[in-house]
């Protein structure tokens, strides 16, 4: 089952887990409350991304007793992008609303989202703005981070990295997730056109249960983040990412060699002795460049495969507990290649 099923609701809420059982209850109740208010149909998704405690065994009470509740448990800790990616894969709403699961972001909230949806968006993103973490271990990273993916993104969000976000399916349906990338999901879906709001969101301390999150995963998105960048610019055109600087490189190198071969064959000099590093710089260059021209050949090759292959999962699935629990096994064989 995949984004391209056609939808049967107007909403679906994502909520990815992990070892989140002190949580669960309320969330649950948090949300129910919510959207029954709303009046219009909707479904909660809940992924148990491998939980060591008894996440999945609330999860499963909780969808025995409420058909409008859906839960897919991974075979193992994926971690949040594939999880939500699962999530995205089994919703059937035609607006996909997305959010933690440690109570940090109000359910409260989604008719906020749902509003700016309704304005016409195809993507409306949150944003923390007073944080409730640590400055220095989390708030000034995560400044300097979103400050980075506006400027490399071309997309002037504030809050890149909360998962509270609403979607139009239709767009979740054209983007690839893996990795880290489910926080450039606006930044991806922009460059092919969608339209892009931010609604300011709570950030509210967690209570129950311990983060998941670590300043490590910093590094981990700066690198996704050159993904990003260069599947935003280059992913078509790889070619004129290496090709430049190679045929700089080439250039400069022939005209240094050019210049020696003169120098030697006018003057009689000794090259080697007398221009021995720019002889080494002007083969280093050639060298280069032509090693910067093969790898954007390369990649040229590599970005058609890209574009031309068939997806690959980025889960596997383990069990699958709600309205859909007899299209189990199936899903379970389309998604077991894993990543």
């Amino acid at each position: 089952m995949s984004l391209n099923q056609q939808s049967e609701l107007a909403y679906s809420i994502v909520v990815p887990l992990f070892n989140e059982q002190e949580n669960v209850p309320q969330l649950y109740v948090k949300i129910i409350d919510v959207m029954d208010a709303i009046g219009e149909s909707y479904e909660i998704v809940f992924v148990d991304d491998g939980s060591k405690d008894g996440t999945f065994r609330l999860l499963s009470e909780i969808a025995a007793d409420d058909a409008r509740v859906v839960v897919v448990r991974l075979r193992r800790n994926f971690g949040q992008t594939a999880a939500l990616k699962a999530g995205f894969d089994h919703s059937r709403g035609e607006i996909i609303i997305s959010m933690d699961g440690d109570l940090q972001h109000d359910p409260a909230e989604i008719p906020r989202f749902i509003e700016k949806i309704k304005e016409g968006y195809d993507i409306v993103s949150g944003w923390r703005v007073e944080r409730k973490d640590h400055w220095l271990m989390r708030q000034l990273p995560s400044r300097v981070a979103n400050w980075t993916m506006a400027k490399l993104s071309r997309v002037p969000l504030h809050d890149f990295g909360t998962t509270f976000k609403a979607y139009r399916r239709e767009i979740l349906s054209e983007i690839h997730l893996y990795g880290e990338l489910h926080r450039f999901i606006p930044a991806l879906a922009s460059w092919a056109g969608a339209s892009v709001a931010e609604v300011p969101i709570t950030n509210i301390r967690r209570i129950n249960g311990k983060s998941n999150y670590g300043i490590s995963r910093t590094i981990r998105v700066f690198l996704d983040l050159l993904s990003v960048k260069f599947l935003l610019d280059y992913s078509t055109r790889p070619l004129q990412l290496f090709g430049l600087p190679g045929l700089a490189c080439l250039m400069v190198g022939c005209g240094i060699g050019f210049w020696l071969i003169v120098e030697k064959l006018v003057t009689r000099l000794d090259v080697i002795a007398t221009h021995g590093p720019l002889l080494l710089l002007a083969a280093v260059l050639v060298i280069g460049g032509i090693g910067f021209i093969a790898i954007g050949l390369i990649g040229e090759l590599l970005a058609r495969t890209y574009y031309e292959s068939q997806d690959k999962p980025v889960y596997t699935v383990r069990q699958f507990v709600g309205r859909r629990e007899a299209q189990s096994d199936r899903t379970d064989r389309t998604a077991g290649a894993g990543r």
